[in-house]
């Protein structure tokens, strides 16, 4: 399955029209705020070449999302592996959405759909989703799509500078508990 659709949202393969928009999210301080140093457009585009990869690779990844009544691409929602550096195992949710597209219900729009595939289509068992400590617009949604935190599972992002990246807070939700 290459698209997801919600009342409002498409998440759909990458197309090089994408470039261009995520490239400009990738520069915006404010969307990079809990992710680290700004991207170049060469960085910003070797990303989406690693998003296609791994989709061709295994079926799921991070999806561009748009808005069904505009076309209009506003970041990216979808499950990825989690990175081998991390003190545990499985697939992370997560999603980016550039600043115009907050405070509209997009990002838990979105993970919600994302969600339902990783358990009903994927089989997954369980999700999880990693951000930094401060990033409290991001843990709203972790909650609102029904996720919990356990503080004993906090840890410091060794993969991250000493400073207010590295603390790092872990979510999960089971498809047994799922709403």
């Amino acid at each position: 399955m290459t698209e997801l659709h919600t009342d409002r949202l498409i998440l759909r393969l990458w197309r090089d029209s994408d470039l261009e928009p995520w490239a400009a999210m990738n520069a915006d301080p404010e969307v990079r705020e809990h992710l680290g140093e700004l991207l170049t457009r060469e960085q910003s585009d070797a990303s989406v070449a690693r998003f296609r990869a791994d989709f061709d690779r295994r079926g799921y990844g991070w999806w561009a999302v748009e808005v069904r009544a505009t076309g209009e691409f506003i970041g990216f929602a979808g499950l990825d592996d989690v990175d081998d550096d991390m003190p545990f195992t499985g697939v992370e949710i997560g999603w980016r959405l550039a600043r115009p597209a907050w405070g509209q219900g997009y990002a838990t729009e979105a993970a919600l759909r994302v969600l339902a595939h990783g358990f009903d289509v994927l089989g997954l068992h369980e999700i999880l989703a990693v951000t930094t400590a401060t990033n409290h617009r991001s843990q709203a949604v972790m909650h609102r799509i029904g996720m919990t935190r356990n503080p004993d599972d906090d840890f410091d992002d060794l993969t991250e500078p000493e400073g207010p990246l590295r603390p790092t807070v872990l979510y999960r939700i089971a498809r047994s508990t799922r709403r």
